[in-house]
C-alpha cells in the first residue's frame, strides 16, 4: 500500500504560481512594448481575469469533479460505497462488507486511496470547543483518524463565526463526526467504547 498523501506539493505550486507567473508576463509585456487599445485591455483585464478566476475556483471544480469520479474508480478496485461523507477538504468512503475505506483530498485530487479499515488505528470526534461558562463556543466540529501515523481530519461544521454549544450547527456537526466515528470503529472492528 502506497503512503497516504494529503497534499501533492507539485499541484499546490501550479495552482499557486501558474496564474502569478501569467500575470507578470502580461505585465512585463505591456510594458515593454506599450500596447494600447483592446491589446492592452486583453493583457492588462481579460487575462489577469481569468488566473484571478482560477484562483478562486478551479480547486474547487476540480475537487467537486474527482468526488463525482470517485465512486467509480472505487468500484472498479471493488470497493462498495456503503457510507459518504463528502467534507471540504476531504472525501471518505467507508466499505463496511469489505472493510475497505477509500480517501480523497482536495490538495491531491489526483490520487484515489484505498486503506484497510484495520490499519486506522484511531477514530475520534473533536467539537472544537474553547472558552469557559457562557462563553464557551466553536467554529469547527470534525472528526479525526490516524492511518499509518498520519493524522486525518474531516470537517463536519466550519464557520468563520463562533457558534454556542448548544448551537443546532455544532450539534448536527457532532452528531454527523459521531456517526462517522462509530461507522469507521465498526468498520475496523473495534467497540465505540474502547475508542474514546
Amino acid at each position: 500500500m502506497e503512503t497516504i498523501k494529503k497534499y501533492n506539493i507539485g499541484y499546490i505550486l501550479s495552482y499557486i504560481f501558474i496564474p502569478a507567473i501569467i500575470i507578470a508576463i502580461c505585465v512585463i509585456l505591456n510594458v515593454i512594448f506599450d500596447w494600447r487599445g483592446s491589446l492592452a485591455v486583453i493583457t492588462l483585464f481579460f487575462i489577469p481575469m481569468i488566473a484571478i478566476l482560477f484562483w478562486c475556483f478551479a480547486s474547487t471544480l476540480l475537487y467537486k469533479q474527482k468526488k463525482n469520479q470517485m465512486p467509480f474508480i472505487l468500484e472498479e478496485q471493488g470497493v462498495v460505497c456503503n457510507q459518504t461523507f463528502y467534507g471540504g477538504s476531504c472525501t471518505v468512503v467507508v466499505d463496511e462488507i469489505n472493510k475497505q475505506v477509500g480517501l480523497l483530498f482536495r490538495w491531491n485530487p489526483f490520487q484515489v486511496y484505498t486503506i484497510p479499515a484495520y490499519k486506522i488505528t484511531k477514530a475520534w470526534v473533536d467539537d472544537g470547543a474553547s472558552g469557559a461558562g457562557f462563553m464557551k463556543g466553536s467554529s469547527r466540529v470534525s472528526f479525526l483518524f490516524v492511518v499509518d501515523a498520519i493524522k486525518i481530519r474531516v470537517n463536519t461544521f466550519t464557520s468563520n463565526k463562533r457558534w454556542r454549544m448548544d448551537s443546532n450547527y455544532i450539534l448536527t456537526g457532532i452528531s454527523k463526526a459521531d456517526m462517522m466515528v462509530e461507522i469507521l470503529n465498526s468498520t475496523r472492528g473495534v467497540d465505540n467504547s474502547e475508542s474514546i
